[in-house]
């Protein structure tokens, strides 16, 4: 395993080590250990655990649901070793610097996912993009989009991927 099986792991399926969206703040500290960062305002929380970063609603009832999970992957370029969760590293084994498009993309295809651009039409960049700068992809099985860094000089397999996002609230129904 690598942390390229991982990223493709949360690109297809929508989880990092079987908990996900709805899950509770108690089940990810189990899955991932307490070494994160809480970031509270009212009844929002962001958990921050370096390559995973949780979004939590408090809701009427006293529950704390996820409703976004992040993968910010940029942040392997600068330091791989302390961004990665032990649980983490310790499932997928070591994580490079970076993860090109193309790469992901076959290896979301081999478990059975498929990478498509994501334009939505909410912006004036041709064919999934965000910015001039960045294009938007999704997964089409699963709804996880993906931003990756656009580079006039490279092709887009070998563009890098600087995140994952698995947020159905935000993203909407999936459709394919």
């Amino acid at each position: 395993m690598s942390g390229l099986d991982f990223h493709a792991h949360v690109a297809a399926r929508g989880d990092v080590l079987g908990v996900g969206v709805g899950a509770e703040p108690e089940e990810w500290e189990r899955r991932l250990g307490s070494d994160f960062v809480d970031d509270r305002d009212r009844a929002l929380l962001r958990r921050d655990y370096g390559l995973v970063e949780l979004s939590f609603q408090q809701q009427r009832d006293g529950s704390w649901p996820c409703f976004g999970v992040s993968v910010p992957i940029h942040r392997l370029r600068w330091d791989p070793e302390s961004a990665v969760p032990p649980a983490l590293r310790s499932a997928y084994g070591d994580f490079g610097p970076s993860v090109r498009l193309g790469d992901l993309t076959a290896a979301v295809a081999a478990l059975g996912g498929t990478v498509e651009p994501d334009d939505d039409g909410t912006d004036g960049a041709e064919g999934g993009g965000t910015t001039s700068d960045f294009r938007r992809y999704r997964v089409r099985e699963s709804g996880v989009r993906l931003f990756v860094r656009a580079a006039p000089d490279l092709p887009p397999a070998l563009s890098p991927v600087t995140q994952l996002s698995v947020s159905p609230a935000w993203w909407g129904a999936v459709t394919g």
